[in-house]
């Protein structure tokens, strides 16, 4: 994917509000302070196209941003952190069930982690919607240069046996070194090829222009 052009296009919480047309979708998700924002900036090149909020978890909105004329990026509001009020929390399952379930546009979401945590409840709930819509997940495991070779295999352990998954659906990243920046736009765009391509065609790979 060449990233040309990035720009917001609207916020929504329901079906009625989300973008008309038929752009495929690609979200991201993961728990509050797991380095979705730096993710989502890194892999276009945009120091603040999604910004981190001051307050975490307190965002509490789908974002939804056109990346050149070629698909959606949408940022799903983080989740789980402790301090976000009882009605924010309460609003945020049926928010997220029913635009994971009903959007037609969606190609799959990517599911992101903190190499330094053992994935939650909340995690483990995103996961299980993902496979009852049939959404794809691309599983990313981000602030990999926190740790040292061996507490990254052991954590790697760790998670792959905690999401029933093999190590190796676990795509690696740092926004630090931009670690695992060209796989995971390897798998977004395995996502992002029409229907109608050939059995075992493969998009050529290319790394994002920088502005």
């Amino acid at each position: 994917m060449i990233v040309k052009t990035t720009q917001f296009i609207k916020s929504a919480t329901r079906p009625a509000h989300y973008p008309e047309g038929d752009l495929p979708e690609i979200a991201f998700a993961g728990r509050s302070n797991v380095g979705k924002s730096s993710l989502v900036n890194v892999l276009v090149n945009r120091k603040n196209l999604v910004r981190t909020s001051s307050t975490p978890g307190r965002t509490q909105l789908i974002n939804f941003f056109q990346v050149n004329d070629d698909f959606m990026l949408v940022d799903l509001p983080g989740y789980g952190y402790a301090k976000v009020p009882l009605a924010v929390k309460k609003d945020w399952r049926p928010m997220m069930e029913t635009y994971l379930a009903k959007r037609k546009n969606l190609r799959g979401v990517v599911l992101i982690l903190d190499i330094r945590r053992v994935p939650t409840e909340d995690d483990l709930q995103m996961l299980a919607w993902l496979r009852a819509y049939s959404v794809a997940p691309i599983l990313v495991v981000t602030k990999c240069d926190k740790l040292s070779k061996n507490e990254r295999a052991r954590q790697t352990a760790v998670i792959a046996e905690k999401l029933g998954v093999t190590k190796g659906e676990l795509n690696f990243f740092s926004a630090l070194n931009k670690e695992g920046r060209d796989a995971v736009w390897a798998r977004i765009d395995a996502l992002l090829a029409p229907d109608d391509a050939e059995p075992g065609e493969i998009a050529p790979e290319a790394e994002p222009v920088i502005d």
